[in-house]
């Protein structure tokens, strides 16, 4: 049975760490033996603890940190770790850096970025990835970016993120709504982000200033998630006097419930969106999706899946007529919102993409 090690910068709470404990879940004393090995600590580190997966912590500076790459060698020789599966360029480097002081590792790389990058992470990459075995991106544009910072081409394999799909018709909830106050009648718009630049929450909340100019019909959008500018948005509704339509819910473990009470899932991000799982999360309920037409999410908001409106970033009109037109069009309301449950159950399937994953160590 092979052995593999997860290796991350950082084990918190975001899509990257749901990835790694989709990948553990699904493998670990089935497909193959799953150690954990990370920097800094957070939700997924306490998770890998609490499900009793082996687990190292050691520092991890800088991408060229010798005394790491020394560290993991010596875990690997130890441990007789078969892979190594990376998942930021940081730890990507040291894990190749590895192989210097004997580690036995293969590595496999997924790109989660979609960051262009300068010429020094160029010349960089074009050396460091020759020695991965497979490179793994979530998305089309992550292995356009992958590309242009120097990888080869025929390295790379393109493999979504996926979920697991709902048996039958999705479970709707008035739970939400009875706690928050919200009424039957009211349309729910909801994102699942974190409070940073990149999410733009700035601009999903000047959209829902032009959608209380424009709509005829109640509603309520919800944030859920935290982060560094959670009182920078908090003044911003203010100001726009939303305090009524916008509703901050931080951060929430009942993401299941707060879905199956919503009517349409918005995803704003400005920038370094790869193949979103708050996306597919809210398609899992059957939610139409309305997203920005940036990273990875063309890949699941397109002609083909049928699953909602891509609309530009920074762009209010385009968003609230996004949400005017779910609104008040039934039929497209109801095709999109099947269409999302198909897309789940036969592109975004947690359990074929797991599949298609193992067959990249194989």
């Amino acid at each position: 049975m092979l052995k593999i090690l997860f290796l991350i910068n950082h084990a918190g709470k975001a899509g990257t760490e749901k990835y790694v404990r989709n990948l553990i879940e699904y493998y670990h004393n089935k497909r193959a033996i799953c150690l954990f090995a990370y920097n800094e600590g957070g939700l997924l580190a306490e998770q890998m603890e609490e499900e009793g997966i082996k687990s190292f912590r050691f520092d991890m500076h800088h991408p060229f940190d010798l005394a790491a790459a020394r560290k993991l060698a010596k875990i690997c020789k130890a441990e007789g770790i078969d892979i190594i599966h990376t998942q930021y360029p940081r730890e990507n480097y040291i894990a190749v850096l590895a192989r210097l002081f004997g580690s036995p590792a293969e590595v496999v790389y997924t790109c989660h970025l979609t960051l262009i990058p300068g010429p020094a992470w160029t010349l960089t990459n074009s050396v460091i990835t020759r020695f991965n075995k497979k490179i793994i991106a979530v998305c089309n544009y992550s292995k356009e970016i992958l590309i242009k910072a120097g990888v080869n081409g025929d390295k790379i394999t393109v493999i979504f993120n996926g979920v697991v799909p709902a048996e039958g018709e999705p479970v709707r909830s008035k739970a939400i709504r009875g706690e928050l106050g919200i009424g039957e009648d009211t349309f729910v718009i909801t994102t699942l982000a974190r409070y940073q630049e990149e999410k733009g929450l700035e601009f999903l909340v000047n959209s829902m200033a032009e959608l209380k100019r424009r709509s005829k019909r109640k509603f309520c959008c919800l944030i859920v998630g935290d982060g560094a500018l959670y009182e920078d948005i908090k003044q911003k509704i203010a100001e726009e006097g939303l305090g009524e339509e916008v509703l901050q819910l931080g951060f929430r473990r009942d993401t299941d419930s707060i879905l199956a009470g919503s009517d349409v899932f918005v995803n704003s991000a400005k920038s370094n969106e790869a193949l979103s799982f708050a996306i597919l999360e809210g398609m899992e309920h059957g939610l139409p999706i309305i997203a920005t037409d940036i990273g990875g999410n063309p890949d699941i908001v397109n002609e083909k899946t049928g699953v909602g409106i891509l609309v530009p970033y920074n762009n209010p009109e385009k968003m609230a007529d996004a949400v005017i037109k779910l609104m008040e069009d039934n039929d497209f309301y109801k095709e999109c919102s099947q269409n999302s449950l198909k897309a789940v159950r036969e592109v975004f399937n947690l359990e074929k993409l797991m599949d298609v994953t193992f067959e990249q160590y194989k």
